[in-house]
Order: structure tokens, then sequence, then C-alpha cells
């Protein structure tokens, strides 16, 4: 790909697309991203097109998607696996949801060592580190 307003060196693309360059070469490494070749005496060039996959890779990532599960979204990409890539994110789905439980959960039980270390006082066993040893 010859050099034009529209691409990029992998500098310029990984600025573009919101990463540093060895994310770039992280995900090439990956198979997540391909690496384009290189002409004789020139440098790799990137376009718009690989922008959007790097982007589409962090937006996933930060769903909770697995760079492996996100290599399995990217291969049902072309539109005509919907079913399945909405099968795959009612999973992560499921996940989130079992992680939240669990995090009300904690948060229920700090909160209520927190008050309860506030209501002891002088050389009283502190109720927060008495139930972590009990743990």
């Amino acid at each position: 790909m010859p050099a034009t307003p529209d691409t990029f060196a992998i500098g310029a693309f990984a600025r573009a697309a919101g990463v540093n360059v060895e994310t770039i070469r992280f995900y090439q490494r990956k198979r997540l991203l391909p690496e384009p070749p290189r002409p004789p005496g020139g440098i790799r060039r990137y376009g718009n097109a690989e922008v959007a996959r790097v982007k589409f890779i962090k937006s996933a990532q930060r769903l909770g998607f697995s760079l492996d599960e996100v290599a399995q979204l990217l291969r049902l990409e072309d539109g005509t696996h919907c079913g399945e890539a909405a099968g795959r994110a009612a999973l992560r789905l499921a996940d989130v949801r079992a992680r939240l439980a669990d995090l009300t959960r904690m948060d229920a039980a700090l909160a209520a060592l927190v008050k309860q270390c506030g209501t002891r006082g002088g050389s009283v066993s502190c109720p927060l580190i008495a139930a972590l040893h009990a743990c």
C-alpha cells in the first residue's frame, strides 16, 4: 500500500487507533491484526480499516471479552453470524451479572465490617481483621 493521506506508518496508525506501537505488534503476533506487506525498501502502511479493527478490539476488551473471544468475534464479523455473536455476548452478559452479584455481596460484607470497626474502641479486637482471619 503506497503512502497516501489515508494510510499510516505504524506510529501514526497506533496514535489514530488510540494505542501504542507495542499493542499493534502484540495484536499482530496474536493474529488479531494482519501485518501488511513491506514494500521493497519501504515501510508497512496501515489504512482506516485497520484503525477501525483495533478500535473494535479495544471496545470488545472494555466489554470484558478476552482476546481469544475477540478473535472469535472477528471471525463472525461478516454479518452472517449475528445469532452466534449474540450467543457469545449473552455468555459474556451472564458472566458480568455473576460478577456484579459477587461485587454486591462483597460491598455489603465490607460495609458491615467497616461499620463494626467504627463501633469498637480501645483494645478490643478489630472486627475487620478478625473476620479476615476467620476466612
